[in-house]
């Protein structure tokens, strides 16, 4: 009998926020999917732009409706512990300025929140806001962004494009493409230095 001595996959957990970004959805968890096992969440607002026909058959979409529908007495499994003890790493793509605001304020008030609150930082995080351009230049957003940014939370930056409500500026979520790339490229460099030390 052989023992598989491959390492196994990257455990990566996709959250979207409510954005319009979250559009996007779908083609992140692909890029993700090939590479990596992937476990989703979704904030309710996020539900309202995320087409889950566009989600890759293999990952389970989470929202705060499991949250709630899999506990009923003590002893039962609390889902964002369970999330976030099965995760080696967090993606949070779109990145609301709401969402912004109540991680930078240690709200946890839905299922993305919660897993966030009850984070091990150890793991990393990163984040890719999206949001109009205002909001971004807000001097609130700023604060928050350093208040993440002490959590230890690495920010993947938006970029300047034609946004979704007709303005023009900074505000639009990276490409899937670079938040994966960005990501892979983290695991990849990590996985290398880790067995350098064995040897």
């Amino acid at each position: 009998m052989q023992v598989s001595t491959a390492p196994r996959k990257p455990r990566i957990l996709l959250a979207a926020s409510g954005s319009v970004a979250a559009i996007k959805f779908g083609n992140l968890c692909s890029c993700f999917s090939d590479w990596a096992d992937v476990k989703a969440v979704a904030t309710q607002a996020a539900l309202h732009f995320i087409d889950r026909t566009t989600l890759p058959k293999d990952v389970i979409l989470y929202t705060d409706e499991h949250e709630w529908a899999s506990w009923s007495k003590i002893g039962d499994t609390v889902l964002h512990i369970e999330l976030r003890q099965w995760a080696d790493i967090m993606v949070i793509a779109p990145l609301s300025a709401n969402t912004l605001g109540k991680i930078a304020g240690g709200l946890c008030d839905n299922l993305l929140t919660s897993i966030i609150r009850a984070w091990d930082y150890e793991k990393p995080i990163y984040v890719a806001p999206a949001m109009n351009t205002y909001m971004w230049t807000n001097p609130f957003t700023e604060r928050h962004l350093m208040t993440v940014d002490e959590l230890g939370i690495t920010l993947i930056p938006p970029v300047s494009k034609r946004l979704a409500c007709g303005d023009y500026g900074t505000g639009a979520m990276a490409e899937p493409s670079l938040i994966y790339n960005t990501v892979r490229l983290f695991m990849e460099s990590r996985q290398n230095a880790t067995s350098g030390r064995v040897q």
